[in-house]
């Protein structure tokens, strides 16, 4: 595992940086690309998430009025 918090508890940001600096510097321009490219890959799925967390709390009151109503009652305790 690359990191555990409890092993770098109280500065344990800037000691997984510098540990992953170390790490970058035996790697070679090709393996760094593609480290570039996997970092860019997790921001935007991380990105994505919020936007979908983000469209789902939106969504909600619009959702609510239509799934509100007695006809659909008997869902609601399922």
């Amino acid at each position: 595992m690359l990191y555990n918090r409890r092993k770098y508890q109280g500065g344990y940001i800037q000691t997984l940086v510098e540990t992953l600096v170390k790490k970058l510097d035996h790697m070679s321009p090709e393996r760094l690309a593609e480290v570039d490219d996997f970092i860019d890959f997790i921001i935007q799925r991380d990105r994505d998430t919020q936007l979908y967390k983000d469209f789902d709390q939106a969504s909600e009151s619009v959702f609510e009025k239509v799934w509100d109503n007695d006809d659909d009652a008997v869902y609601d305790s399922l």
